[in-house]
């Protein structure tokens, strides 16, 4: 008897579902309590469910380039797609409240696909605290590819509905905004683009919060993307960007772009990205909570202290109506370009680096290093302190990073120790008065 047909095992590779049994294109993992509950978020980022045939507990790496098989198969190149990578985007999708979720190769990357949807002539209005690398982004766009871009002070919902038009055909936001950790609207500014045009794409830079923390697709935006190098990920080990998405039509355009320009996240990447994310909850809670005593102790020692967990920020009601928590990053002011780089210098456990998101403590000095592509003169148009300090707060014991913070105060002179505790010293004191006291105890 004859052996089934070529156009019969064709037909049987052509079986649009993957390893897990999933529909493609990719959807959400599956969530099936059996109690009928959703589980909690931080079940959620630990708990995934695979096929693989030998019941791994931990998603294998599909460490090839290549699929054997004909014309049809769910996978053929790893460029268009990987088993590794098609998991993490399942999960990403379910933990980010998005129908689909893809994953690249960087945050920026992300950024780069999301604003290859725009044409010549489009206009993208945004705000003006931004990444140093997306203002870079969208300078290039705007000199290159004429794309009108508009800088708004986008925590000023009449502000950026007067910069609106029916020509505005993408909104990009950031929130909190870095390093001046501005708070956004993001509910009423995705509607007030989608009345001005509703064709426009409101896109949320969700970094700084990540999906544990807030979820920007459930307050109106087209969509969620964020640095995987950061929160996600939790270790510095991986480069990787995330994009969320509820529209299926959106989707099938960011993946053309990921599949033609080859920026997909690597399997082993997305291995350790999906390793990463299972600590997010642990790691987030213990980061925030180590950042409140820290805001609080220099908004005690007379800094200006921007956090949105100190009732103090001016729009401290506005992040909570949107956000479940103050995240890990904030930024403070010493008056002194030259007091601040003193402090930083100064640090041990807080370690100088441009990043954020790790399970170490981070200090830097954003126009120095984060943001020095944008020019002098653009960051003092845009209100943006020369001197100000950003810590990117970690998962060590809170007394010692006081202690680490407490004596690079004391040895920049930004600070004086005397019997009753510290006292703030003025600009001018801070600037003649150094020592190199050190601090055994905050």
């Amino acid at each position: 008897m004859a052996g089934p047909s070529a156009p019969a095992v064709l037909a049987k590779g052509m079986k649009h579902l993957d390893l897990d049994g999933h529909d493609l294109p990719p959807s959400p993992a599956p969530s099936s309590p059996s109690n009928g509950r959703k589980y909690a978020l931080a079940t959620e980022l630990v708990y995934t469910e695979s096929g693989d045939q030998y019941n791994s507990s931990s998603m294998p790496i599909y460490q090839s380039a290549t699929f054997k098989g004909g014309p049809g198969q769910e996978y053929d190149y790893s460029r268009s797609g990987n088993p590794t990578r098609t998991h993490l985007e399942r999960h990403m999708a379910k933990i980010m409240n998005a129908n689909r979720a893809l994953v690249v190769s960087s945050g920026m990357g992300a950024c780069d696909v999301i604003t290859r949807i725009l044409k010549p002539g489009d206009e993208v209005v945004t705000g003006d605290d931004l990444y140093g690398g997306t203002n870079r982004l969208l300078t290039y766009l705007k000199e290159n590819g004429g794309i009108n871009v508009k800088h708004v002070d986008t925590t000023k919902l009449d502000v950026v509905k007067a910069a609106l038009s029916s020509k505005t055909t993408m909104v990009l936001l950031e929130t909190p905004t870095n390093p001046l950790i501005k708070i956004v609207d993001i509910s009423g500014i995705s509607s007030a683009a989608h009345e001005a045009n509703t064709d426009c794409y409101v896109a949320v830079d969700n970094t700084m919060m990540s999906p544990y923390l807030q979820n920007p697709l459930d307050l109106g935006a087209d969509v969620t993307y964020e640095s995987g190098t950061k929160y996600l990920s939790g270790h510095h080990d991986v480069m990787a960007g995330i994009i969320g998405v509820n529209s299926a039509s959106l989707g099938d355009k960011f993946y053309f772009m990921i599949n033609s320009t080859g920026c997909g996240l690597a399997p082993f990447d997305s291995w350790l990205l999906l390793r990463g994310v299972k600590t997010l909850a642990v790691r987030m809670e213990k980061q925030q909570a180590n950042a409140m005593a820290i805001a609080e102790f220099l908004e005690n020692h007379g800094f200006k202290v921007r956090y949105p967990g100190l009732k103090s920020h001016s729009q401290y009601a506005l992040h909570w109506s949107q956000a479940r928590g103050a995240g890990a990053v904030l930024s403070f002011e010493t008056g002194s370009i030259n007091l601040s780089e003193r402090i930083v210098e100064s640090t041990k456990l807080f370690g100088i680096s441009v990043s954020f998101g790790c399970v170490n403590s981070l200090i830097s000095m954003p126009c120095r290093m984060s943001h020095a592509s944008i020019d002098p003169a653009t960051r003092k148009e845009r209100a943006l302190p020369e001197d100000i300090i950003r810590l990117c707060v970690g998962i060590e014991d809170l007394t010692d990073l006081v202690d680490d913070l407490s004596q690079a105060l004391v040895r920049a002179g930004a600070v004086r120790l005397t019997s009753e505790g510290f006292e703030a010293l003025s600009v001018a004191e801070g600037e003649t008065g150094r020592t190199t006291q050190v601090v055994d105890e905050p």
